[in-house]
């Protein structure tokens, strides 16, 4: 790839970026319809042969709605038990009284940082967003200041600490120490998560807009006043069973041979699609039987509540959708070539790479996967910790999410946001938890 060509593509996706936004934020054309076609046009341009261009895209919906939309549709038929049954109630008010009202961002931030340990992004995204949802009504509290500490949390653990599923690729690939690893990116992590969470909150929640009717919160949210609530213990065992069974997949291999049948069982059962259903089951003995529901109320309440979820769905699947064709266009490539070619520190190089390919892709799992595999072949001979190379790449992997990451519209449909106002809040928030922990993790290298 000549020099001016890779200059021409990042051009390229830094024009179609420009006009979606303006497609969708000015001109108010539906989000899916602007997504597409500017893909499209963008391949187009890009140079990638026509007939490939329309396959390029249905792979990219394809390949991340064969997860995404698993998660959303068993995430959101827990929530509704959860809602239905007071459950997601009753955890809000034992939040409530245990932080008080003052300090719920914090609290909210904690509660991400725990169950987004074991879990991808957006699976501990639709397990959280019930209770985010009914803390904010019960505190008449904004959704940004509520849920916005809440994601941060989500997102730190996500890039950062192992054993997430996305942070063992690096960790392999740098050949780190798993146990120093987790010690540092917590001491790296959880200062970041307060910077980015509750306190990024209490700045910009009064400057976001959140329209009122939210179709999506309506379903999670029980109106009726009742005393009799599910128990506190029921409740939380209902919503950690998936993150249990998560967490049991993730040490297969310490209870059993690899390769066995057990073995091949329980990661089986730790999958994340596998883990919700049972919880989703489960849920309808825990939150619907046991609660006195019929099992025609309980079909009513998982008919009724996939429906709001379908503009997610397809959001999530074009962004996709425009990730894929960044990809196949050279682009991803060209942003690659352009970092390696800095003359800077490893560890900024690392944090780059990946920086550059999460922009590129819009996902932060791609991009340590990735900025590991590049920067591992010249790490081998350098003094820098494998550990905070780990660290650096899965700080540079969550750089500003924007339209082609299926995290940004989620976080934007379900807190009801506009485009502008969700780059204001999750974008931005992402960004401060990328550089606020590239700059503690090269503080940690001048120091260790």
């Amino acid at each position: 790839m000549t020099d001016h060509h890779g200059v021409f593509l990042l051009l390229l996706a830094l024009g179609a970026i420009v006009v979606l936004i303006l497609l969708i934020a000015r001109f108010k054309l539906n989000p899916f319809i602007a997504l597409m076609t500017v893909s499209l046009v963008l391949a187009g341009a890009s140079g990638m042969p026509l007939p490939t261009i329309v396959k390029a895209f249905e792979a990219g919906v394809g390949g991340t709605l064969g997860h995404i939309a698993i998660v959303v549709a068993l995430g959101t038929m827990l929530g509704k038990m959860m809602a239905e049954s007071g459950g997601a109630e009753r955890i809000a008010l034992t939040l409530i009284n245990i932080a008080g009202e003052k300090r719920i961002p914090w609290a909210m931030m904690v509660v991400g940082l725990l169950v987004g340990l074991p879990v991808f992004f957006e699976v501990g995204f639709v397990l959280l967003i019930p209770i985010a949802f009914n803390v904010a009504k019960r505190t008449r509290t904004s959704m940004v200041l509520v849920g916005l500490p809440m994601v941060a949390g989500l997102s730190v653990v996500h890039g950062l600490v192992p054993p997430h599923p996305a942070t063992l690729l690096a960790v392999a690939a740098y050949n780190a120490d798993i146990g120093r690893t987790v010690f540092y990116a917590l001491l790296v992590g959880v200062p970041t998560a307060i910077v980015a969470g509750p306190l990024y909150a209490k700045l910009i929640a009064p400057r976001i807009r959140i329209e009122s009717d939210n179709p999506i919160a309506a379903q999670f949210i029980d109106d009726t006043s009742r005393n009799n609530l599910p128990s506190f213990s029921l409740t939380l065992f209902t919503i950690l069973l998936p993150i249990l069974l998560m967490l049991i997949g993730s040490w297969a291999d310490r209870f059993a041979v690899p390769h066995t049948s057990l073995n091949d069982a329980l990661h089986l059962l730790g999958s994340a699609d596998i883990a919700l259903l049972i919880a989703a089951v489960v849920s309808f003995f825990t939150l619907g039987k046991m609660r006195g529901f019929t099992r025609e109320a309980i079909l009513k309440f998982t008919d009724e509540c996939l429906a709001p979820t379908a503009t997610i769905t397809l959001l999530i699947g074009a962004g996709g959708g425009l990730g894929r064709i960044l990809q196949d266009s050279g682009t991803s490539q060209a942003i690659v070539d352009l970092a390696l070619r800095a003359h800077i520190s490893l560890l900024l190089s690392a944090w780059l790479v990946a920086a550059l390919v999460r922009l590129a892709t819009g996902s932060a799992t791609v991009a340590m996967a990735m900025g590991s595999a590049i920067i591992a072949p010249i790490a081998v001979h350098t003094g820098v910790r494998p550990e905070l190379l780990t660290i650096a790449t899965g700080a540079g992997s969550l750089v500003f999410s924007h339209l082609n990451d299926g995290g940004f519209w989620i976080v934007k449909e379900y807190f009801n946001m506009s485009v502008g106002d969700t780059m204001k809040s999750w974008s931005i928030c992402e960004t401060i938890i990328s550089i606020v922990a590239l700059l503690l993790t090269m503080a940690l290298a001048v120091v260790i």
